[in-house]
């Protein structure tokens, strides 16, 4: 029924509304505003979600990728020196790569390509990225600046690292009490007792106009200038893999939950739903905000009885509300949105469980692909690091053959980007 639909897109943005204040804490991070960054992020989603709605016709819904912000704002612009401006122009490239393939029927190429081990250690490796991040943001652990990958444990001696112990307590009951909005409620909470203990405060000014300067700020002349062309182009082709897998894999999991799947796991508007959301990457690039992406919270609807896209054009219609609460997002502290970004790199780590790690050539490969991406805040080294020991161990075990095509060519390149950083000297590739 309509009743029944509005009250899943309510509770899909509910899960979903945590976005409009830990994408412009990452994002302002690197440099950007974060009021600006809020209002981009609930633009963006919101249009996008509709746009899913009406012509994928199925209840899910888009925002801003947690995982590929965290890369922009770390790797590309703390790490490898790229401008805002010139992150989002990878963005806006990985977004353009996505939508050509999709538009070329390419996508079950690559996903044949790649090993399923793989495929989930990216994920894997993404939620661990995430989860560093936020015990780094709660004052739990200090990372060094610059290019030094060693850190150690800080025991919570200040004020901002109790704020956020106690928000990640809140934060894990809440979850575990399955109540609707958790991670939202406890950002909130959250800063309120940030507010009161003195470690976040309003500011001076206050417009409560939303402010879209990050729109069109992106530069792709920026990315093969810092890169060169060599990396510029590996590195697109690691969030392309991201975004792309990730995006399968949400779409699958929401679309089989809603039981819209047939006996054969195909999925009604398949093309439709892919097309949208690899739009929603360049889109994000564009507007500033990072890729958008279909959100498996989306499952959330879809437990509440969502079932078409009026699910989600009724949650698109709320982010675009939530316009108007964008300057909030400059008053939220990272120790509030911190647990958050805990929780959910938990949950995106779960994905562990299905690597066999007795197999090493299945494990070994995942677990440098996994480990290296918090360990060097860079998902293209990472990612590059499982593919070449990959298609190592199938060589040295007599198993070149069952090596994909693709897969060789993506190690050579791979390959070559490591050979390149050694003979730099560079200490962080990228």
């Amino acid at each position: 029924t309509v009743g029944t639909e509005v009250r899943a897109g309510l509770t899909a943005f509910l899960v979903m509304a945590y976005i409009l204040f830990v994408n412009p804490g990452i994002l302002g991070d690197a440099g950007l505003d974060p009021a600006a960054v809020g209002a981009g992020t609930a633009l963006v989603a919101g249009v996008l979600t509709i746009l899913m709605g009406v012509f994928g016709n199925i209840p899910i819904a888009m925002a801003a990728g947690l995982g590929l912000n965290a890369a922009v704002a770390y790797t590309l612009v703390l790490g490898s020196g790229l401008t805002p401006a010139g992150a989002m122009g990878v963005i806006v490239l990985e977004g353009i790569v996505v939508t050509a393939l999709v538009l070329l029927g390419a996508r079950e190429a690559i996903m044949k390509a790649i090993p399923t081990s793989l495929k989930r250690a990216i994920g894997v490796g993404i939620g661990l990225f995430i989860l560093f991040i936020g015990f780094v943001n709660a004052g739990l652990i200090a990372r060094p600046a610059g290019p030094d990958p060693i850190v150690h444990f800080v025991f919570p001696n200040t004020t901002g690292a109790w704020v956020a112990l106690v928000g990640l307590a809140l934060t894990v009951i809440l979850y575990t009490r399955k109540v609707p909005g958790a991670l939202i409620i406890s950002i909130l909470a959250t800063t309120v007792i940030a507010l009161i203990a003195g470690v976040a405060e309003f500011p001076e000014s206050f417009s409560v106009a939303p402010s879209f300067s990050t729109l069109g700020q992106f530069d792709l002349g920026n990315v093969f200038q810092v890169l060169g062309l060599s990396t510029a182009l590996l590195t697109v082709f690691a969030f392309m893999l991201t975004d792309f897998f990730d995006t399968m894999g949400t779409v699958t999991g929401v679309a089989e939950q809603a039981g819209l799947a047939d006996e054969d796991g195909d999925i009604p508007n398949l093309g439709k739903i892919l097309l949208v959301d690899s739009i929603g990457a360049a889109a994000g690039g564009m507007a500033g905000v990072s890729s958008n992406t279909s959100y498996i919270e989306s499952s959330a609807g879809v437990a509440e009885g969502g079932r078409t896209g009026l699910t989600s054009v009724v949650t698109g219609v709320l982010f675009l509300l939530a316009i108007f609460i964008s300057p909030l997002a400059g008053i939220v502290p990272a120790v509030a949105t911190a647990p958050a970004l805990i929780l959910v790199g938990f949950l995106m780590a779960g994905l562990m469980k299905d690597i066999d790690f007795t197999d090493i050539e299945e494990g070994f490969p995942a677990l440098l692909a996994m480990i290296l991406m918090p360990l060097t805040y860079n998902i293209t080294v990472g990612i590059g690091a499982g593919f070449v020991m990959h298609t190592l161990l199938k060589v040295v075990n007599g198993k070149a053959r069952e090596v994909h095509w693709l897969m060789w060519v993506v190690t050579v390149a791979f390959m070559i980007y490591f050979a390149q950083a050694a003979l730099l000297g560079n200490a962080v590739v990228g």
